[in-house]
């Protein structure tokens, strides 16, 4: 029998055993004094109880009063000096001056699917809902994902993905707004180390978190993600702190301009979970502006690349040329096979990592001047970089 546990249960009841008769009871005659000596034995009664109350009161106060330790005398509380009102008048030239203005541009990303779900970080690049992000926020296996997108006030709207390149980890997403506010893209290549640098985004979920610090370093050769789906970035260097839930969330220089996109951080091999250790890496915004231009445009991006396949086994200083890709951008300037590659413009080339970084400032058409080694000699050519199937 299943039993409803919302549900009490009834007992089922029983039949009264019977009784014999019993007979009829009536009140005897009153005897007594009457109603004068109620009264009196009532008005003795609280007599006495009073006196006995009385008396007790008495002792139990005499023994208190006999073993009571004095009082001390009160003393008056001493105030204490305070402020009235906001004693530090905040310029909007300040980092909370800078924070209030952006914030309503940062937005919390939230991912769900039926396998996977993720969190990540965005801002605003045009008012008509247009929001930059990593790829690896919202671009993974689940086709059926469902994205989110929370604003500072916390009002949600659903977001679709308009592109992506993973060659930068960048991706583009929307949503129906007409009215959205745009943060102010700035000029990575203008950057000095020592800069001033604000991270905002949604690290750990806790959604409008802001970090000060400075640039750390220019042009650091960082490669993020995993076998099969590696990004390289020419990455911004900071020690504003980064987490996991920062990424895709705008690096703003000093008077709130965007100059990077976070995206990475370093942590501790064996240190398990990753947090922030002062080494956090942005995607300078030169390059997310044009990935970002593209993919609103035509819906993808391009990658530039030279034609070549890379020896990553060479060890010694240079990118050392593996393969050459037949009627690529090498071939036609006369590069072949083992030429090692030690400066791209005005950029010494230390390994192969570099070199792609390098190559992926400039976009598919741009004329770059490559300095090779060749059999103990070092030559110049110019090539045009080609581009790299878009995705």
């Amino acid at each position: 029998m299943s039993i409803d546990p919302m549900t009490p249960s009834v007992p089922t009841a029983q039949p009264e055993p019977s009784l014999p008769p019993v007979a009829p009871v009536r009140p005897e005659p009153r005897r007594g004094l009457g109603l004068f000596a109620t009264v009196l034995v009532a008005g003795i009664t609280a007599l006495v109880v009073g006196l006995v109350a009385g008396l007790s009161g008495y002792l139990i106060g005499q023994s208190v009063d006999e073993n009571a330790v004095p009082a001390a005398p009160v003393v008056a509380a001493v105030p204490l000096t305070q402020s009235s009102g906001d004693t530090s008048p905040r310029s909007d030239q300040s980092i909370a001056g800078i924070v209030s203005a952006v914030l309503p541009s940062v937005v919390s990303i939230l991912v769900e699917g039926a396998e996977e779900s993720g969190s990540g970080s965005g801002f605003v690049l045009r008012p008509d809902g247009y929001i930059l992000t990593n790829n690896h926020v919202v671009n993974f296996s689940d086709d059926d994902k469902k994205i989110t997108v929370v604003f500072s006030d916390g009002t949600e709207a659903k977001g679709t993905i308009v592109g992506t390149n993973d060659s930068y980890d960048l991706a583009v997403i929307k949503v129906k707004e007409s009215a959205l506010r745009p943060l102010t893209l700035g000029n990575s290549d203008a950057l000095a180390v020592g800069d001033s640098a604000i991270a905002i985004g949604a690290p750990l979920g806790l959604d409008g978190t802001v970090t000060y610090g400075i640039i750390s370093a220019l042009d650091r050769p960082v490669t993020a993600g995993t076998q099969g789906d590696v990004s390289y970035i020419n990455a911004i260097q900071t020690d504003a702190a980064i987490n996991p839930g920062n990424s895709g969330g705008p690096l703003l220089d000093a008077t709130g301009r965007v100059i990077g996109v976070n995206s990475a951080i370093a942590t501790m091999i064996g240190g398990g979970e990753g947090g922030s250790i002062g080494l956090g890496f942005a995607i300078p915004v030169n390059s997310a502006k044009r990935i970002a231009e593209e993919i609103i445009a035509t819906g993808s991006a391009s990658t530039p690349v030279i034609g070549v396949t890379l020896d990553l086994t060479f060890t010694e200083d240079g990118a050392k040329i593996g393969e050459i890709n037949p009627g690529g951008p090498s071939e036609k300037g006369g590069l072949v096979k083992g030429d090692i590659i030690v400066k791209l413009g005005d950029r010494v080339i230390n390994d192969s990592t570099e070199l792609v970084v390098a190559i992926r400032e400039y976009a598919p058409g741009d004329p770059v001047v490559l300095e090779f080694r060749r059999g103990g000699v070092t030559r110049e050519v110019t090539i045009t970089l080609g581009t790299a199937e878009a995705n």
